[in-house]
């Protein structure tokens, strides 16, 4: 493999890592959560690790008992212990970016990435708001080359804005990750039994959610903060072995970022703030290209025009017998022949499609042409990927997606976790798509650098400015 210098030699453009992360020191950050929180902020801080090593401790068999999912082990670098410091100090990641060939990070947490989703929310107010102050005071002395992500709230729209307020007024901070896939009681069944983990729904925010969160949108807007979203789906759904740790992770962030991209859209948020970016952390740009592509074709069969096609009340019970008595079996020429067999049109409509009152699940998209998928979709929505992953070129791949259409793949360095062994291995790793031709170096620049920049850059034209990249970010922005 090359090294960070020789990618460095080749490039005329800096590298923005959109998702690095770091680590907690647990010592460290329980100290300062427990001074600027108290011991709300603590507990919840510390729920998560405490429940982690509660299933660890169980066998096999006791978690299959309970269908509990085998949790993350051994998910930190230890051999390089200098990477393992760098993931840990700040000041150390400082000294090394060049090295890297790094030079501007996004930093989200690791522990802190579920402090959002706590289901207390004496904790989960607590434990954000204390955990966002620290961070500011954390990483302050570094703010030319790193800015840390703040972790906001969103099981209530007003939370959401409160601390989207905080972070930015009283904290100046400028990168948020908001909580998504917030795990609520599904009333029919809570309404007779205490709520279990057997019994939740998980709000995707944009669709079928209890809550308006346009006014979360629009703060978000007002403030210039792009939201980003960096949630997992282990232990529920299809990710609950209890033996298989990596069955468990395949997918995980691609699923949950599916999920509330999905439900961003068909509910209609990129329609109605169509200058906001959305962005969706280390689930890769696979799932996107093919959600994109789905999104294309099921338009194109289940817009509201299209559905006459298949109203049931279009079709022609008569000629139906007719065919039947030619091409039907016994048993079919019979039915038909009984004016009271249903074919598919004797049912109400209100009973055949469910009670909703708009056929169309597109209406909130207000969707006109096909090609208005792209724009609500490509030009908003923003993909965090892993440095290796070989389907981050299937973005660039104009031939490959709907209407010759290059999604936003961001560079993600993912630095600081158990897949990259090597801190000095990111970028070359990153480069050798385009060494396979897999790439242009016009991918590269996008992938690597210009579209970071437009993400954070455009809700927030002033988010590169005093960085090292400052300028060559303003040539982007125009």
């Amino acid at each position: 493999m090359s090294t960070p210098a020789n990618v460095r030699a080749q490039i005329a453009h800096p590298v923005v890592d959109a998702d690095g992360h770091w680590l907690e020191f647990g010592p460290q950050i329980k100290s300062a959560l427990e001074r600027i929180g108290g011991r709300h902020a603590l507990n919840g801080y510390t729920s998560f690790s405490e429940q982690m090593e509660r299933e660890l401790d169980m066998s096999v068999a006791q978690r299959r008992h309970q269908r509990i999912a085998q949790q993350g082990f051994w998910t930190a670098p230890t051999r390089n212990t200098k990477d393992r410091a760098t993931a840990m100090m700040p000041k150390l990641l400082y000294e090394r970016m060049d090295e890297l060939g790094l030079d501007f990070c996004v930093l989200y947490p690791t522990a802190g990435l579920g402090l959002p989703r706590l289901t207390d929310p004496c904790q989960r107010k607590a434990a954000c708001r204390a955990f966002n102050i620290f961070v500011a005071e954390h990483f302050a002395p570094f703010a030319d080359r790193i800015t840390p992500v703040t972790a906001i709230p969103t099981y209530t729209p007003e939370e959401a804005i409160e601390e989207l307020e905080f972070v930015k007024n009283e904290l100046g901070l400028k990168a948020v990750m908001l909580g998504s896939m917030n795990r609520h009681s599904v009333a029919a069944l809570s309404d007779d039994s205490p709520p279990n983990r057997f019994t939740l729904w998980r709000d995707v925010l944009g669709l079928d959610s209890e809550h308006d969160y346009d006014p979360v949108w629009d703060c978000c807007q007002q403030l210039g903060f792009s939201p980003t979203f960096h949630t997992g789906g282990r232990g529920y759904g299809l990710r609950t072995s209890p033996s298989n740790f990596v069955y468990n992770h395949i997918g995980h962030f691609a699923s949950t970022s599916e999920a509330v991209c999905k439900a961003l859209f068909l509910g209609g948020v990129t329609r109605r703030f169509p200058c906001l970016n959305f962005g969706f952390q280390e689930g890769g740009v696979g799932w996107a290209c093919q959600l994109f592509a789905d999104l294309v074709e099921h338009w194109e069969t289940r817009n509201r025009s299209a559905l006459e096609a298949v109203d049931p009340s279009n079709v022609d019970p008569q000629a139906l017998r007719e065919w039947a008595e030619d091409y039907g079996d016994a048993t079919m020429i019979e039915a038909l022949r009984d004016p009271t067999t249903l074919i598919d049109t004797a049912a109400p409509a209100s009973a055949s499609t469910g009670g909703i009152e708009d056929l169309d699940d597109f209406s909130a998209c207000r969707i006109e042409d096909a090609q208005d998928i792209k724009t609500l979709f490509a030009e908003r929505f923003y993909f965090g990927c892993e440095s290796e992953d070989r389907m981050n070129a299937w973005a660039f791949a104009e031939r490959n997606n709907p209407f010759s259409t290059r999604l936003k793949a961001m560079f993600g360095s993912d630095i600081g976790h158990f897949d990259v062994m090597n801190m000095e291995d990111v970028l070359p790793g990153a480069y050798e798509l385009v060494e396979s031709e897999l790439m242009s170096p016009t991918d590269f620049r996008d992938f690597a650098f210009a579209n970071a920049v437009r993400f954070w850059g455009e809700t927030n034209p002033s988010f590169f400015d005093g960085t090292l990249v400052a300028s060559e970010a303003r040539a982007i922005l125009g």
